[in-house]
């Protein structure tokens, strides 16, 4: 550790990621704790202003998941009152959040992701856009996935496997957003990679033990799913995948650190990505720190790394607490 700062961990929020986020930013200001900092946690519930401008930290530690943390809203605030903070810039925090423009930006910069379709609710009820759905059958075809524009953790995500179950899967992935995406289902392996300072990590892939995609459940209850570090593929595949999320992360110019999912394909052995989380967890059951452990970077020292990643783009880093 090059010397102590003070720190403020951002985590909690109102977004449905709530508990996870406070999971997560428990187990950050616990690494910090041990490295030496002076950390507080605030919760982002309330007057986080108020709470930044009490004790104006040196730096601030996004653990903040979904609304709020990943749509740019904490960054702006942070830019605003002058805070260093870890993660993306907001333009990068509002495409990735947005899986509607994050996938029209790869479409446009040659990255490969399953085809879609959006719909807004007020489109779909006031401007004729229940008429679309016999255009997504097709031009998509079953089965489809269906997901909120802009919510994380699989929350909301649904499985059409014929016309008769698309309006249900609607209607509940409307209940989460008001925008959601029909995407192209791709049968396969689920992958992740997370990019750390621009370098990707080793290749993780979460293999639900009981359910038929990685849902909420999966991802955040230990037992539920079944991960392997680094994952079973050929070298050729793993360089591809790597290559993928380094690209998605330089297009949608995230900074830091940045998670990208991927399935490949089990019929045609493509890789798709899915999309791009720029909060990612910390977790006991989260893929970063399992991909950085992989690489041979434990806990603590990810979270160090992540830290000083919040002044690489500081013309002058501010002056150290100690």
């Amino acid at each position: 550790m090059s010397g102590a700062r003070n720190i403020v961990v951002l985590t909690g929020g109102r977004s449905l990621e709530r508990n996870v986020s406070l999971r997560s930013g428990a187990h950050v200001r616990e690494a910090l704790t041990r490295l030496g900092h002076d950390v507080r946690a605030v919760d982002a519930d309330g007057d986080v202003l108020g709470s930044l401008l009490a004790g104006k930290p040196e730096v601030a530690f996004i653990a903040l998941h979904g609304r709020d943390g990943e749509d740019g809203t904490i960054q702006q605030l942070l830019e605003a009152v002058g805070i260093p903070y870890t993660g993306s810039p907001p333009a990068a925090c509002m495409s990735a959040h947005d899986k509607a423009l994050a996938k029209h930006l790869m479409q446009a910069g040659g990255i490969p992701t399953p085809d879609f379709r959006c719909l807004s609710e007020r489109a779909v009820k006031q401007l004729g856009g229940a008429a679309l759905l016999e255009e997504i059958e097709r031009s998509l075809a079953f089965p489809l996935v269906v997901k909120p524009a802009r919510q994380g953790s699989a929350l909301g995500v649904k499985f059409a496997r014929s016309r008769e179950e698309l309006p249900g899967a609607l209607v509940g992935a409307f209940s989460y957003d008001d925008k959601v995406l029909v995407e192209r289902f791709i049968a396969g392996r689920d992958l992740a990679v997370s990019v750390l300072d621009g370098d990707p990590l080793p290749v993780v892939e979460a293999v639900p033990r009981e359910e038929d995609f990685y849902d909420f459940s999966s991802r955040y209850e230990i037992g539920m799913t079944t991960f392997v570090c680094p994952a079973e593929l050929d070298d050729a595949t793993t360089a591809r995948a790597q290559e993928l999320a380094l690209a998605t992360y330089e297009l949608l110019g995230c900074r830091g650190v940045a998670r990208v999912d991927l399935m490949l394909d089990a019929q045609t052995s493509e890789l798709w990505v899915l999309e791009c989380n720029v909060v990612p967890g910390m977790t006991d059951t989260s893929l970063l720190p399992m991909a950085a452990d992989a690489a041979g970077i434990d806990f603590d020292q990810l979270i160090e790394r992540v830290l000083e990643s919040a002044f690489e783009h500081l013309a002058v880093p501010p002056e150290r607490a100690g």
